[in-house]
């Protein structure tokens, strides 16, 4: 199931919110990479998960943009977006998954636009110094790699699921945007050193947790920056028999724009934010080196063909 964004006017936003006021239980600020988010919802699940996912803010703090999150008896599920105040209206949403994603999107919405800080969904592990970014479609392995790599003595972890990026620097810097993470239970099957992690976790209807990965990795397995070397493209396709594919930029950049960046989460989809966000890319593989691989095999095959590509140098 997946959801599709409704650009609405600040009209609109005006009378949807003036609804939506008098069921609003709870507030919560969350300092997205420097934006203050703002919650609100009746919901105190939401709210509980957004704050084991988020870095606080001050309450005192004019937020930057607001999510509303509720339930409505007989209406279907619907996103609205007015893009001028920055307001996104959550309607019978129930995955956490999604509200924080749309939340980490409503950022990047405005990072890009006012500070040319990019925001990508992907993963960023730093490997001895050196970050190296897993950026896949839905069910092809970001998760599972990501954090398979994190195994590896010397990795420390960015982000598991989205990060966000400066340019106007010599190499560019992958900036983390989450205290921590929301993970499948599963994770503990493919790699069995996160068992413990997830027998701690409070699991969802939907199998998942907000996890503290401190708790395996050590206060210094996790870090808020990395410069980023390699960018890896993850497919899964059982007729092409190669597992790893160097890439030129345009073929690295030609296979995002037909994966629509593998962001399903994008609130603004118009040629504006298309050039920009191509741009973007376009000059991130300029500096780092991309790969694509492919991710047939079991978890420790490719896994073990990713840490052969990551010896090689850059």
């Amino acid at each position: 199931m997946s959801y599709k964004v409704q650009l609405i006017s600040p009209q609109e936003k005006d009378r949807l919110f003036e609804n939506a006021a008098p069921r609003v239980l709870y507030t919560s600020k969350a300092d997205i990479y420097g934006c203050c988010i703002k919650l609100l919802t009746h919901s105190r699940q939401i709210k509980d998960l957004w704050e084991d996912n988020f870095y606080s803010a001050n309450e005192n703090m004019r937020s930057h943009g607001r999510l509303i999150v509720l339930s409505e008896p007989n209406q279907p599920l619907s996103v609205r977006y007015d893009p001028y105040t920055k307001t996104v209206f959550l309607i019978n949403v129930d995955y956490y998954g999604w509200v924080k994603s749309i939340a980490l999107a409503l950022a990047g919405d405005i990072l890009e636009d006012e500070h040319r800080i990019y925001s990508v969904h992907g993963a960023v592990i730093d490997i001895d110094c050196l970050g190296v970014s897993i950026i896949a479609p839905s069910g092809t392995g970001k998760t599972t790699h990501s954090w398979g790599l994190l195994r590896i003595p010397t990795a420390r972890l960015i982000s598991d699921d989205w990060y966000f990026v400066r340019l106007n620097t010599r190499e560019p810097l992958a900036f983390g945007s989450e205290k921590n993470t929301y993970i499948q239970a599963d994770i503990g099957r493919i790699w069995n050193e996160y068992e413990r992690l997830v027998d701690k976790a409070r699991l969802d209807e939907r199998g998942r947790a907000i996890v503290n990965v401190r708790w395996i990795v050590g206060n210094g397995g996790v870090i808020p920056m990395a410069t980023l070397h390699k960018v890896l493209l993850l497919k899964r396709d059982p007729s092409d028999t190669r597992i790893v594919t160097p890439l030129t930029i345009e073929e690295a950049l030609n296979y995002l724009t037909e994966h629509d960046f593998c962001n399903p989460h994008q609130l603004v989809r118009d040629k504006r934010k298309l050039d920009l966000r191509s741009n973007f890319f376009g000059k991130l593989f300029e500096k780092s080196n991309a790969y694509l691989v492919n991710t047939t095999g079991t978890p420790q095959e490719t896994q073990n063909e990713i840490r052969k590509l990551l010896t090689l140098k850059k």
